[in-house]
Order: C-alpha cells, then sequence, then structure tokens
C-alpha cells in the first residue's frame, strides 16, 4: 500500500474517534436534553475534525488560506471544549470571549503567514495557546479535584492535557521548524501530536462523558430521594441520607409537625396548603446548620437529623427552627402558621426505628400540651423547683 495512504488512514484515525465521542455526547444529550454542555462538547468534535480535514487532504488549497482555515477551526474546537467543560460546572467564558479568542488566533496567523511567513511561530502560537486555554479553564474548575471520583479524574486528565502542550511543543520542535510540508508531516512533533490527541484527547473525552453519565444518575437518585413539592429528602432520601450516620457518633432527631394543618386547607384550599407546606421546609433549611439533614416524612411533617449535637444543642435548634416557622409572613389574609416539635437524643448504638419512636412521642406530647411548642427529652430543661422531668417544654 501506498505510504501517502497508509500515513493519511492514521492521521484520520484521531479525527475518526473524536466524532464517535461527539456522536456519544448526543447521545447522552438526548437522553437529557437540560444538558446543553454535552451539545457544545460534541460541536467541539465536529469542529475539530474539520480542522484535521482541512489540513490532511489541503483544502482550502494553498499554505495560506489552509493555515488560516484549519488554524480557526482547531481553535474554535479548543475554545468549544473549554466552554462546554465550564458550563457543565455553571461556568463560562462566554461568546463574546470566545469570539475574541477564534478572532484573535485567526489574526496571528494570518500574520506570521502573510507577513513574517513563520511556521515555527503558527507552532507555538497554537500549541501554547490551546494549551493556556485549557490550563485556565483547568483552573477555574479545580473544584472538581474535591468531587466525586468521576469528578477528580475529569479534572486530572484535563490538566495533565493541558500542560503536556508546553513540554511537548519545546522538547519536539525546539526552536527550528521543518522546511517543507512533507518534513512537517513526518517531523517528531506532528507524530508526538498525534499520539498525545488521540491518547489524551480519547481519554478526556471519555472522562467527560463518564462525568456527564454520573450526572445523570445522581440526577435520577435526587428525583427518587427528594420531595417534589419542597425539595428537601423525602422520607425514603431521609433514611437512606442519615443510616450510615447513626451507626457513627451521636446524633440527635427533631420532628416537627404543622399545626392545624387539615384546617389551613380546609379553610384557605390545597393550594395554600402547598404554600405553606414549601414555607416550612424554606424555612428549615435556612435556619438548620451546615451538615443537618431535612426531610419531609409525610403530610405535614418534616424531620431533621442534627449530626453530632448533644440533647441541649438539639433542643435550642428545635426553639430556632420552631421560631422560624411562626415568623413565615404570608399573604393570605388571617394566614398564621405554626408548628409543634419533638426532640431526642440517640442512645449508644440505637437505630432509626426506636430513636423515631421515642421523638414521635414527644412530638405527640407538645401538640396534647397546646401546640406551637417543643418537647425534648432533655432532663430537667423546664422542670419545676424540685422537680425532674424526663423532658424540656417550651412554647408561647
Amino acid at each position: 500500500m501506498d505510504s501517502a495512504i497508509v500515513r493519511t488512514t492514521l492521521q484520520l484515525v484521531p479525527t475518526g474517534i473524536l466524532l464517535i465521542f461527539g456522536i456519544s455526547f448526543v447521545g447522552a444529550w438526548l437522553m437529557d436534553r437540560k444538558r446543553d454542555y454535552l451539545l457544545v462538547l460534541a460541536g467541539a468534535c465536529v469542529l475539530f475534525a474539520l480542522g484535521a480535514t482541512s489540513q490532511t487532504f489541503g483544502w482550502p488549497p494553498g499554505t495560506g488560506p489552509n493555515a488560516i482555515v484549519s488554524g480557526a477551526l482547531y481553535t474554535a474546537a479548543v475554545v468549544a471544549a473549554a466552554e462546554g467543560l465550564l458550563r457543565r460546572s455553571h461556568k463560562q467564558f462566554g461568546l463574546d470571549v470566545d469570539a475574541a479568542i477564534v478572532a484573535v488566533f485567526t489574526v496571528l496567523l494570518a500574520y506570521y503567514v502573510y507577513v513574517e511567513r513563520s511556521l515555527l511561530a503558527r507552532v507555538y502560537i497554537q500549541n501554547f495557546g490551546y494549551g493556556l486555554i485549557l490550563l485556565v479553564t483547568a483552573l477555574r474548575l479545580s473544584a472538581l479535584a474535591r468531587g466525586r471520583i468521576v469528578d477528580r479524574i475529569l479534572f486530572w486528565v484535563l490538566l495533565v492535557f493541558a500542560v503536556q502542550f508546553f513540554p511537548r511543543t519545546l522538547l519536539t520542535i525546539g526552536f527550528s521548524a521543518p522546511t517543507n510540508r512533507a518534513a512537517f508531516a513526518n517531523s517528531m512533533f506532528w507524530q508526538t501530536l498525534r499520539l498525545s490527541l488521540a491518547v489524551l484527547g480519547a481519554g478526556l473525552a471519555m472522562a467527560i462523558l463518564a462525568a456527564a453519565v454520573a450526572d445523570v444518575i445522581d440526577d435520577l437518585q435526587q428525583e427518587r430521594e427528594r420531595d417534589h413539592l419542597t425539595g428537601v429528602f423525602n422520607r425514603r432520601g431521609f433514611e437512606d441520607r442519615i443510616a450510615r450516620q447513626l451507626r457513627k457518633g451521636r446524633h440527635s432527631l427533631v420532628v416537627c409537625d404543622i399545626d392545624k394543618f387539615k384546617a389551613i386547607n380546609d379553610a384557605h384550599g390545597h393550594d395554600i396548603g402547598d404554600m405553606v407546606l414549601q414555607a416550612v421546609a424554606r424555612a428549615l433549611n435556612q435556619s438548620v446548620r451546615k451538615g443537618d439533614v431535612v426531610g419531609r416524612l409525610g403530610g405535614e411533617e418534616f424531620a431533621v437529623l442534627l449530626p453530632h449535637t448533644d440533647a441541649g444543642e438539639a433542643y435550642e435548634c428545635a426553639e430556632r427552627l420552631r421560631a422560624a416557622i411562626a415568623d413565615c409572613a404570608f399573604e393570605q389574609p388571617g394566614l398564621a402558621v405554626t408548628a409543634s416539635f419533638g426532640v431526642a437524643t440517640q442512645t449508644t448504638g440505637e437505630a432509626w426505628a426506636p430513636l423515631f419512636k421515642r421523638v414521635d412521642a414527644r412530638l405527640y406530647e407538645a401538640k396534647r400540651s397546646g401546640r406551637n411548642r417543643t418537647v425534648s427529652d432533655q432532663p430537667g430543661a423546664s422542670a419545676k423547683a424540685g422537680e425532674a422531668m424526663p423532658y424540656a417544654v417550651s412554647g408561647r
């Protein structure tokens, strides 16, 4: 087989691989169409394939036009890849910045084609420039290094891919460029460039695709565990989330029930009742500490797990939550919302079922004794002089 045909075929291998990943990104997007960044990444694959095809087959003909067109396509591909990665993490360079980067690269390439005529300068502009774009992207996504395993892998593959542009270019082309097209195609620089794109480029695409699939799975998990009305964990999600925590350390559990919720629904309608549930969930979320877990157990009943919290701290936290709910303001005339709270602190090795049973008993006592109050198993916090109570009561 003719060596030129073999060389051309090998040069198109990375292009074919990236096109396959581009199709995969589109397929992943079709599974979850709110992830528009996948289309941006698919576009990056297509742009790179067009750039490689343009350069390999010499279209448009002529050294100058070919260098500028293929360079613009390569630059657009790198910028699109960076933009897609950033958008996945709700960040971006922005369309104006993207267009400006492509324009600057294109002008510089045109200058070193028609004015200075320096292949070496073009090589360094593209390789160092692309490395810098990807390096800035990696640094802006440094939080991924502390995330899930798939996110950490994505970050480090991106960082290695970005950094390799610098030493690879210096070590393989140095300060003298090949003198003609054939020499350039056979140069160490061109061969290692193709190898790095085939290996690291494919590795980066695989990491992105794996992260996208993990995102979809996490979203499905969230939908399974979250209460659609209030956004907090549903009972299943709450119990699953705290199961492992209850086996480690000593925690407290707070359960609250909206007072006279049926009367609110009867008087104002179920739409207003839903609004009350949302307001209570929001008040709980805004008033708990970082690391506390909030869930809706069903109906008008909510629970909060307070990790590594003793009885006294749990009681104070419940009182803060009770006040936050009572302070909720509604536009509906005559609507005031309060809640009753039960609090208990986990004994050594106590599982969810017996802990919840004790808290539920405290909650029942709070509702029976007048509502809008907190009842805790903390000994003697609000007891009369000389009386030792098994729980504390506070209310308005």
